[in-house]
């Protein structure tokens, strides 16, 4: 395959994991989250498509290099943060002390991912 086209499914599956998680606040986001993952962990996981494609794309292109290794930690952390968060909700715990409440979720931060991400890709081919 060609990289442009591996370059893109990158983006469009980013958009699309941007899009199902949206919400005006980060709590939000979360609670979006909790909803799937209260359905099925393995539909939690299967919208979550881009830590796989991310080991893929390492596995078929043989590309182990720092950046891509970054790239495969940073998604494995982001899905375990999320799903820290979820089994405190899931016990009705407080968290408060690791997200704020109120924190606004702009336009351009709900979808910096689908920017850094795939520049990191990009970078990690170099």
């Amino acid at each position: 395959m060609s990289l442009i086209l591996l370059l893109a499914i990158f983006i469009a599956l980013e958009l699309f994991e941007s899009n199902w998680q949206k919400a005006d606040t980060f709590l939000g986001m979360i609670k979006n989250n909790y909803i799937v993952y209260e359905k099925s962990i393995f539909l939690y996981f299967l919208l979550n498509p881009t830590f796989f494609y991310v080991l893929f794309l390492s596995i078929a292109l043989n590309n182990f290099s720092f950046l891509m290794c970054t790239l495969i930690v940073l998604k494995f952390a982001d899905i375990s943060f999320r799903l820290h968060l979820i089994s405190k909700i899931n016990k009705d715990e407080s968290i408060d002390h690791l997200i704020p409440m109120d924190f606004n979720v702009s336009f351009a931060l709900r979808y910096t991912n689908a920017m850094l991400y795939p520049i990191t890709f990009i970078l990690a081919l170099l």
